[in-house]
C-alpha cells in the first residue's frame, strides 16, 4: 500500500457483504496503521464507535435510518478489527492508542460540531477522544458501555476473568474465534444475530493470525486498579463530569455483560435523557430505530443553535 497518501480508497467487499453494507467507505493512514472507516452522507458529523469483536457493520442498521437526516457518518474500525491493520502484538491493543488513533482520523477529517456515539469499547475510545479534542465534540450517545474511572477494585465478570486464564483464553479467543460465535448469547434476542451476522463478524477475523484483537482488548478490561486502561479512563471521566452538551443512554437491560453498568453512566452524565430497552449487548442489532432517534435528537440540539 503506498506511504504517501492519508485517505485512499478500501478494498472491495464480497458481493454478500457489500449488498448488505453498500456504504460509501474510506481508508486512513496514521503511522504505521490503516483505519478502515465508512464515510456516508453529508451534514452535522457523528461518529459511530463499536467494540469488540465487532465492526462497523454493526451499525448498518443505524445508519440506514440516519440517512436522509442531515448526517454525516463516520463509522471507524476498530485497529485490530474489521478492515482496519491488524498488528499481531497484543501489547498494541490499549485504550491510550485506540482513542489516540480515533482522535487523529477526527483531527485529520477536521470534523466540527461532533456527536460521538459509543458502544460497548468504542464509548471509552470514543469519550476518550472526546476529552482530547474538547472543542470539536458537541453532543453525544452512549449505548451499553461503560466509561467512569474505577475508584475501587472493578467487578469482573466470568467472561473478563476467563480471557485473563492462560492457554484457555488463547484456545477460545484466538483458535476457535470463540467470542464471536458467543455474540448471540449476550443478545436479548438470539435470533437478532443470526448464521448470516455470524459469518459478517467472522469474516475480518477469518484468518488465525489476524486474531489478535479480541482476546486483547478483552484484556484491556482492568482487573485492579493499577491496570493501565484505568488511567485513561480518567480523561474520560473527566470529561464527561464536565460536559454539557446534550447526551443520551441508549440501553439494552437484557445485557449480560454490562446492562447493570447504567447506574453508573447516569452518575456521569446526570442531566442525560435515558432510553431502557428490552435488547442485550449488541443494541444495534435489535433496536436500531431507539439507537437512530436518540442520535437525531442529539444532532438536532446540536445544530439548533446555528439555525437560530
Amino acid at each position: 500500500m503506498p506511504a504517501d497518501p492519508i485517505f485512499v480508497s478500501p478494498p472491495p467487499l464480497p458481493t454478500a457483504l457489500h449488498d448488505r453494507f453498500p456504504f460509501q467507505r474510506r481508508l486512513f493512514r496514521h503511522g504505521a496503521h490503516w483505519i478502515h472507516f465508512v464515510d456516508h452522507g453529508e451534514g452535522t458529523p457523528v461518529l459511530l464507535q463499536h467494540g469488540n469483536p465487532t465492526w462497523s457493520f454493526l451499525w448498518r442498521k443505524v445508519i440506514r435510518r440516519l440517512e436522509g437526516q442531515g448526517l454525516r457518518v463516520i463509522a471507524p474500525d476498530l485497529l485490530g478489527l474489521g478492515l482496519s491493520s491488524k498488528p499481531r502484538d497484543p501489547s498494541i491493543h490499549t485504550l491510550d492508542r485506540h482513542a489516540e488513533l480515533i482522535s487523529a482520523l477526527v483531527r485529520a477529517l477536521d470534523l466540527k460540531d461532533l456527536v460521538v456515539v459509543g458502544q460497548d469499547w468504542g464509548g471509552p475510545v470514543a469519550a476518550t477522544a472526546a476529552a482530547r479534542n474538547p472543542e470539536r465534540v458537541r453532543g453525544a450517545v452512549f449505548a451499553n458501555t461503560a466509561v467512569r474511572q474505577p475508584k475501587k477494585p472493578p467487578r469482573i465478570t466470568p467472561f473478563h476473568r476467563l480471557s485473563h486464564t492462560p492457554v484457555v483464553s488463547d484456545l477460545l479467543f484466538r483458535w476457535l474465534n470463540g467470542v464471536v460465535l458467543a455474540m448471540p448469547f449476550a443478545q436479548g434476542d438470539r435470533s437478532s444475530i443470526g448464521w448470516d451476522e455470524l459469518k459478517a463478524y467472522w469474516w475480518p477475523l477469518r484468518r488465525l493470525a489476524d486474531r489478535a484483537a479480541p482476546l486483547a482488548l478483552a484484556r484491556m478490561v482492568p482487573l485492579s486498579l493499577d491496570h493501565p486502561t484505568v488511567a485513561t479512563l480518567g480523561e474520560a471521566d473527566a470529561w464527561a463530569r464536565d460536559f454539557d452538551g446534550p447526551v443520551r443512554l441508549v440501553w439494552g437491560m437484557r445485557d449480560p455483560i454490562l446492562g447493570p453498568a447504567l447506574k453508573g453512566m447516569q452518575r456521569l452524565f446526570d442531566e442525560a435523557i435515558v432510553f431502557k430497552t428490552d435488547a442485550g449487548h449488541f443494541l444495534q442489532e435489535e433496536v436500531p430505530i431507539a439507537l437512530a432517534q436518540a442520535i437525531v435528537q442529539v444532532a438536532d440540539a446540536v445544530a439548533a443553535p446555528q439555525n437560530e
